[in-house]
Parts: structure tokens; sequence; C-alpha cells
């Protein structure tokens, strides 16, 4: 499947923003693993596996998503994920 990349920046600070991401994808049963610089994560959304990494730099998270069902487009993980971190 396609590699998605994108980057958001962000408001307040990188502990922040790791604390929020963490929170959401483990509330959606998803496995997260990083701290203020790099991480990883997956999560399942209608039975299928989003997963990625992110590194941050500054005020800007920068997400690669490695696999993604076929029916979802980058542009729609980009959109979904602007509206929740930045």
């Amino acid at each position: 499947m396609a590699e998605c990349n994108f980057s958001i920046t962000f408001p307040g600070t990188a502990a922040d923003i790791v604390s929020k991401i963490r929170s959401q994808i483990q509330q959606q049963g998803g496995t997260f693993n990083g701290d203020t610089n790099a991480g990883s994560f997956s999560v399942k959304v209608l039975g299928s596996t989003i997963a990625g990494n992110y590194t941050i730099t500054g005020q800007q998270i920068n997400i690669t998503i490695d696999d993604k069902p076929f029916f979802v487009g980058c542009g729609q993980i980009e959109s979904f994920l602007k509206s929740h971190i930045g």
C-alpha cells in the first residue's frame, strides 16, 4: 500500500500533543509507543489497521502512514488528524 507523509503544526508543547495522541489512540484500542521526539502507532479502523510513525521538530509533527486500508485515502487521514491535532 502507498505510504502517506504529511506535517501538522500544533499548539502547545510536544509533551501535550504526545499525551493527546496517546490518549486518543489508546481509547480506540490501538497501540502507541513514543515520546516527545519520535514514535510509532497502530489503530484499527473499520476492521482494518492504520499504522505509522512520527517525529516532532519544534511545533511540527511529521507523520508517515505505512499501513492503511485501500479504501482510505491519504487526504482523508491527513484531514482527520489535522482536525484533531492542529
